[in-house]
């Protein structure tokens, strides 16, 4: 199987993220931060690892505010619906966000009465800090970006936009879904205050990870309340971080995996997975684009994730007869962004997306160009 669906989840895992989750499940499965016994301290010492690991990855300087969740999505949520918004609020987003900023914001509109303004920034690579400036309101409390979109590849400038949120003292939330292991963030020098991510895209850890990172200053509110292993004495979440966001057992296997990833990209080097992705996209952009009843959306400068739709044939179709024929693995539909389908004009057919990571090859790039090149020969002649 060829895997092309890397914007979805990256496979394959490198051999030590295997090696690491496996070695917690058979040495030292214990709870981490429950126990005084030589197994639990071995767990929890994983867990600290880690935490410092990821905050010096994404220069972060608290460790201790860096929060583990089961997911971006969940992660995303915590910081939204956990910010101490108040009715007439206001929230500055883009039109590229996915459904887990989206849904997460259409909530707080009903059960708080926020507002919120999605900012068209069109398919291509201009970013208009001006439009973006000039959309914020007096009441705006938080301004939201997807750091890349799982759509088209698009990439906002988040240091130009946290300079913004900086200078107008507006609490900055960035989701790195997409870019987090692919393209540099730091969070001090990008003004990020709240910094969500997943931990098996781009940083090549199992399914079952994300992060939020929170800066000091902010403080929210937690979704879930119950064990955090200490101060069990109190009748509420404890105040500190990450105890007070992080009620119940953690996914321990899955930190050490997400451990194992990131020292994984470190030891490849982040310019070095971007110079090959951008290789095999601008391969993958450039001969589709001369494929006749073949239209590519995105920006040129863009992540390796390509959208394509084939006139007249439906992009479910497409992806199945890929799967099928081919055996190539890609993604159909509307990728839970609507929004971004409507900024791009494919709301109604959707799009095939192709999206390709560190372990992809050149050879695996042109097998999909011929399959796509075949179905098109097959149904025009």
């Amino acid at each position: 199987m060829i895997y092309f669906d890397q914007a979805a989840t990256s496979f394959p895992k490198p051999p030590e993220v295997v090696q690491a989750m496996t070695e917690v499940m058979t040495e030292y499965a214990a709870n981490p931060g429950r126990g005084g016994h030589a197994l639990s301290r071995r767990a929890n010492d994983t867990v600290i690892r880690a935490r410092e690991q990821l905050a010096d990855f994404f220069g972060f300087n608290h460790s201790e505010r860096v929060c583990f969740t089961a997911n971006a999505t969940a992660a995303l949520n915590q910081a939204i619906k956990g910010f101490h918004f108040l009715e007439g609020d206001h929230v500055l987003t883009t039109s590229y966000e996915h459904n887990s900023v989206r849904r997460p914001l259409e909530y707080m509109k009903k059960a708080v009465g926020i507002e919120v303004d999605y900012v068209n920034i069109g398919e291509f690579n201009e970013f208009d800090s001006d439009a973006f400036r000039q959309a914020i309101q007096p009441n705006t409390k938080m301004i939201i970006v997807s750091h890349g979109s799982n759509l088209t590849g698009n990439i906002v400038p988040i240091d130009v936009v946290g300079e913004i949120a900086r200078e107008k003292e507006i609490t900055f939330l960035v989701d790195a879904s997409q870019t987090a292991g692919i393209v540099p963030i730091h969070m001090s020098d990008m003004s990020i205050d709240l910094l969500a991510f997943p931990g098996h895209k781009g940083l090549l850890g199992p399914q079952g990870t994300g992060v939020l990172m929170v800066s000091e200053g902010i403080e929210l509110n937690p979704l879930y309340h119950g064990g955090t292993g200490g101060s069990s004495e109190l009748i509420d979440q404890p105040n500190q971080l990450p105890e007070r966001l992080e009620s119940g057992t953690l996914n321990t296997p899955g930190i050490a995996g997400l451990l194992a990833g990131l020292n994984a990209v470190k030891k490849m080097g982040l310019p070095e997975i971007r110079k090959h992705e951008q290789k095999l996209t601008e391969i993958l952009v450039n001969r589709l684009n001369q494929i006749d009843y073949v239209h590519v959306y995105g920006p040129e400068q863009r992540l390796a994730v390509i959208p394509f739709t084939i006139e007249g044939i439906d992009a479910q179709e497409i992806a199945i007869i890929l799967d099928q024929h081919y055996e190539i693995a890609v993604r159909a539909g509307l990728h839970c962004t609507p929004l971004g389908h409507e900024t791009i004009g494919t709301s109604r057919t959707g799009t095939v997306r192709l999206s390709v990571g560190p372990y992809n090859t050149e050879d695996e790039v042109y097998k999909v160009i011929e399959a796509v090149e075949e179905i098109v020969e097959g149904y025009f002649g």
